[in-house]
């Protein structure tokens, strides 16, 4: 069974930077394709990063800014994210887009002064 948790958000001032992990069970990582969305309030969720056996991909709002990776042999994905604005205020999941899982709570990051 695929298991994906998130952690890592927090609130944070406009301008700083925040780590998320995912840490994922029951697949290997480096076999799949998994990418990161997030949810604001009043917003359907969005897909803003995936990296996968291509390039890594970005939402447009994020390019520059954000920053994802993996470890295979920690089976955890990361999403670094510097210069945040309050725009990025959303709980963050991640999935496997190609065979999406129950979507999981996310980790909650605010951006706010």
């Amino acid at each position: 069974q695929m298991q994906l948790a998130e952690s890592g958000g927090g609130l944070v001032q406009p301008g700083r930077s925040l780590t998320l992990s995912c840490i994922v069970s029951g697949f290997t990582l480096e076999d799949v394709s998994i990418g990161w969305y997030r949810k604001s309030p009043g917003k359907e969720r969005e897909g803003i990063s995936c990296i996968g056996k291509t390039p890594s991909v970005y939402r447009e709002s994020v390019k520059g800014r954000f920053t994802i990776s993996r470890d295979n042999a920690k089976n955890t994905m990361y999403l670094q994210m510097n210069d945040l604005k309050t725009e990025d205020t959303a709980v963050y999941y991640c999935n496997v887009p190609n065979n999406l899982q129950p979507w999981g709570e996310g980790t909650l990051v605010t951006v706010s002064s």
